[in-house]
């Protein structure tokens, strides 16, 4: 399943140079990976307070090609890229129109209060699969 979502380049994400200052790319990859687990009817919020599991970053990497400005509409695509026993991976396509601005990928896994690993939960494992 790819997920696409639209967010508005706000001038506070801009820098000196007036382009998207580079971490914020990695805030969109959050927003967008919170947003495809919702679409799947999966919510952060439940796993954490219901469920007691975190999804803890392990890995980011972001490719950036083009500048985007403020006010600028930018889609993010994602995809869920490898899922493994207690680790997932998504990857991400950021762009302006038809113009790809950058493309990246972030691994993380579940963990449990105490921070240790954990199997992915089956109705995580489930709604990803049918998706």
């Amino acid at each position: 399943m790819t997920h696409k979502i639209e967010l508005r380049v706000r001038y506070e994400e801009t820098d000196r140079m007036g382009v998207v200052y580079y971490g914020n790319y990695l805030v969109w990859f959050e927003i967008a990976r919170t947003e495809f687990f919702r679409a799947l009817g999966i919510l952060y919020r439940e796993l954490e307070e219901k469920d007691g599991l975190r999804l803890m970053v392990a890995q980011a990497e972001c490719v950036y090609r083009s500048p985007a400005t403020y006010d600028d509409v930018v889609t993010v695509q994602t995809d869920i890229s490898e899922i493994k026993n207690s680790s997932l991976s998504f990857s991400y396509k950021v762009f302006c129109g038809a113009r790809l601005l950058a493309a990246g990928k972030t691994s993380h896994v579940f963990t449990n209060k105490e921070g240790r690993p954990v199997r992915i939960p089956d109705g995580v494992r489930k709604a990803i699969s049918s998706a």
